[in-house]
């Protein structure tokens, strides 16, 4: 495990519930969850993330939902695929008092840039 990432990789451990999936995180905080894993983990997140994750502005790419995490501090923004989803801590840009509008577009901002540079930092196979 990466020093650099480790804080990340350990609150996506505690944000995903259930211990039967496995999922892919990439550097800028997404996280692809696997539903139906294949072979290969990273190959499988990182198409994806390639065809699901880059923003549009004006189409269904751009629209995003934020929930406030109960079990960790900050957020996770979603977009119009289900299985991916992106962590906002809540240190980012002094985050205190911001508008779900705000931390939506951070969340959907780092989406796209995963979703282009495509740097897996993660993969948690949690396959039987």
């Amino acid at each position: 495990m990466d020093d650099d990432y480790h804080d990340l990789i350990e609150t996506w451990h505690g944000i995903i519930q259930g211990d039967s999936k496995s999922w892919v995180l990439f550097e800028h905080g997404t996280c692809v969850i696997l539903m139906q894993p294949q072979t290969d983990l990273a190959a499988q997140a990182t198409a994806l993330l390639a065809e699901w994750g880059p923003v549009q502005v004006g189409t269904d790419s751009a629209d995003f939902d934020v929930i406030e995490l109960a079990n960790a501090p900050g957020w996770v923004v979603t977009c119009y695929h289900p299985d991916i989803l992106v962590y906002v801590p809540p240190d980012d840009e002094n985050m205190a008092g911001t508008s779900d509008v705000v931390i939506g577009l951070i969340g959907r901002a780092r989406r796209d840039e995963d979703a282009k540079e495509l740097n897996v930092i993660h993969i948690e196979d949690r396959r039987s």
